[in-house]
């Protein structure tokens, strides 16, 4: 029997992870979408990650998210002419999870599948002009600081739900849901506590009929606290680390200039 490569067995470590999590849950693990986040992947990793059946990729930094996402999309569009496929997934989504300049919106929408950092109405506006003249409508989610550090992106809870109206308001973007991070190093009653808020919030909108029925995603929980995550609700986990190994670090940093 094959060897397994140390990457295959820490795939296979979070899937366990999310499966016993849904378990506690009682939800079925189809429900959560893991999001294989490749901030400290080389590009070899990212290249078995795919041939794994890991299909959705997320990335912090648009520099860095624009040079990777051509580089695997020309691999993953290379092999599949070549009938060399294999198990790479049929379409490769990529994410835009880190925090999001005005003006590097432009360089983002013709790659990303979903961005998950929306946190301001400036910001909304900018990605809805650019999606009108790319004449198309872009999935996003509302980046919610529901752990109210002052080191964190996001709106604040009190301003969350009148952001979200308006960005529902806007012909070029969809609202699909909310993202969050929890302050890291908590406890499990901490953490579930910031998940839970913003579970509450997503309720809330779901109330208000916001994004209707698009309205379905919780982008919530990293390689350290996604359990907690999952038992919150959380429909998507961004998970770094635990997959490619490396530094714990958080994707909120500001973009470079």
């Amino acid at each position: 029997m094959a060897k397994r490569s140390p990457l295959a067995e820490k795939l296979d470590e979070v899937k366990d992870r999310i499966a016993k999590a849904c378990q506690k849950a009682k939800r079925d693990p189809s429900e959560v979408t893991l999001i294989a986040v490749t901030k400290t992947a080389a590009p070899e990793q990212i290249r078995e990650i795919l041939g794994l059946g890991v299909s959705d990729l997320g990335e912090s930094r648009v520099q860095v998210l624009a040079q990777r996402a051509g580089q695997v999309n020309e691999y993953h569009q290379r092999r599949v002419q070549h009938g060399e496929a294999g198990n790479l997934p049929a379409k490769i989504r990529w994410h835009m999870i880190g925090h999001l300049q005005r003006n590097k919106v432009k360089a983002i929408l013709p790659i990303v599948s979903l961005i998950h950092s929306i946190d301001s109405l400036r910001l909304a506006e900018e990605i809805d002009n650019h999606a009108a003249k790319a004449d198309r409508k872009v999935p996003v989610l509302l980046q919610v600081n529901a752990s109210e550090e002052s080191s964190k992106f996001g709106v604040a809870v009190g301003a969350a739900v009148h952001l979200a109206e308006q960005l529902d308001s806007m012909p070029n973007l969809q609202m699909m849901g909310l993202m969050t991070m929890a302050e890291p190093d908590q406890t499990e009653t901490k953490l579930r506590h910031t998940f839970a808020r913003t579970r509450e919030l997503f309720e809330e909108m779901k109330w208000h009929k916001i994004g209707g029925n698009h309205l379905r995603h919780l982008s919530m929980g990293m390689s350290n606290d996604f359990e907690a995550a999952i038992l919150e609700g959380a429909t998507m986990v961004r998970v770094g680390t635990a997959l490619f190994g490396g530094k714990i670090q958080d994707h909120e940093e500001a973009e470079e200039k």
